[in-house]
């Protein structure tokens, strides 16, 4: 792991245990509510969420008779999402990952680019609500290059912001339509709307949903 990135893993880590969470929603994301049905999936699809943490939006899709296989960097997060979902997992050890599983839920805790094709499964979807826009900029080209490799190009309902990013530094960092389409030569632009109070509650911004088809 670069230097870079073991700062970027700091980071996390010392948001998670200082409980300084704002980016965790209390409920469902809408717009995964409103356009996951864009993949068109059939139910016991296998989805994939990067950078998950304890998200509600995996007991949606759950619900929903997905099948969840996340991704996420900080332990504690995962060992929260379990208890909130009260489900005790099975753990062990996957080189250098641990694996948290339980009926039709698969958690890999550790670095994402840990995860290889092989180690992951088959993946029929991507969901990226917290991963793409977590990552500066000079980390985003080697995150969306691995993803596409780990999932195959599966198809992706990714969620982004665009603000003035010389108000804040991020993250969560603007991520505009340009650089979407350069990491992945294509999307459809499906929704934008004003980000309800905008970032941390100061800064205007938009959150957009995009379709991505390999």
């Amino acid at each position: 792991m670069n230097q870079g990135a073991i700062v970027e893993a700091n980071f996390w880590i010392n948001r998670w245990e200082t409980n300084q969470i704002g980016f965790h929603l209390s409920a469902a994301n809408p717009l995964l509510v409103k356009h996951f049905n864009a993949l068109s999936l059939p139910k016991g699809s296998r989805v994939f969420l990067p950078l998950c943490g304890k998200t509600l939006d995996i007991a949606w899709l759950l619900g929903q008779g997905h099948r969840v296989v996340g991704a996420e960097l900080v332990e504690v997060a995962i060992i929260q999402l379990f208890e909130e979902l009260g489900v005790k997992p099975e753990v062990k050890e996957v080189g250098k990952l641990k694996l948290y599983s339980a009926p039709h839920l698969d958690i890999f805790v550790g670095d994402i680019f840990n995860i290889d094709q092989k180690t992951l499964g088959k993946v029929d979807a991507v969901y990226d609500r917290a991963a793409l826009v977590a990552l500066p900029e000079e980390m985003r080209k080697k995150y969306t290059t691995h993803l596409k490799t780990i999932t195959q190009q599966a198809p992706q309902l990714l969620i982004t912001f665009e603000y003035d990013q010389s108000l804040f530094s991020g993250p969560p960092f603007s991520v505009n339509s340009e650089e979407i389409r350069r990491h992945y030569g294509k999307g459809e632009l499906i929704e934008v709307q004003d980000l309800p109070g905008g970032i941390r509650g100061q800064y205007p911004a938009k959150e957009c949903a995009w379709k991505i088809l390999g």
